[in-house]
């Protein structure tokens, strides 16, 4: 065999060796997609919501319910005139308020004072919470609607 061909035949085999080692690959020797990444659970703790709906009513104008769950086992938030704190029991979808300490300073507004009882009643009688994105929903017994909030950003979230 002369020079030439030896040559001609050394880099034919130098070229296919290099194209089988190439990053290109064929579509039918793409690996099958796996499982889809588990979806991230919802957790409570810690998070702050801003009450949009009591139990199927608006929220009066220029109040703002609040609540906050800020370390595991306790929330505290704004009634709509008053600050409240206490511990909340969280199991799965389920969730049970204890007893809520709040100030007891007077509404100006006997609307907003209504709405703040009823808001401290629903969150009492509490059993079960839904996550709708973007919505909070807290079930209480004695309402036929959930109470609904939507997350507060703050600006460390």
């Amino acid at each position: 065999m002369s020079r030439h061909a030896v040559a001609a035949a050394f880099l034919l085999f130098t070229l296919l060796a290099a194209s089988c080692n190439s990053s290109h690959k064929s579509p039918a020797a793409a690996p099958a997609p796996g499982p889809a990444p588990a979806a991230t659970a919802f957790s409570l703790e810690p998070s702050d919501w801003q009450l949009v709906e009591l139990a199927g009513a608006t929220i009066v104008r220029n109040s703002a319910p609040t609540l906050s769950f800020f370390e595991p086992g306790k929330v505290a938030g704004n009634g709509s005139c008053n600050r409240f704190t206490g511990s909340v029991t969280i199991n799965a979808h389920d969730l049970k308020f204890a007893p809520l300490a709040s100030t007891m300073m007077a509404c100006p507004d006997p609307q907003v004072g209504q709405q703040e009882s009823t808001y401290l009643k629903a969150l009492q009688s509490a059993t079960r919470y839904e996550w709708h994105d973007p919505y909070l929903l807290i079930f209480s017994d004695g309402f036929d609607k959930p109470l609904q909030f939507t997350r507060v950003r703050t600006p460390t979230q």
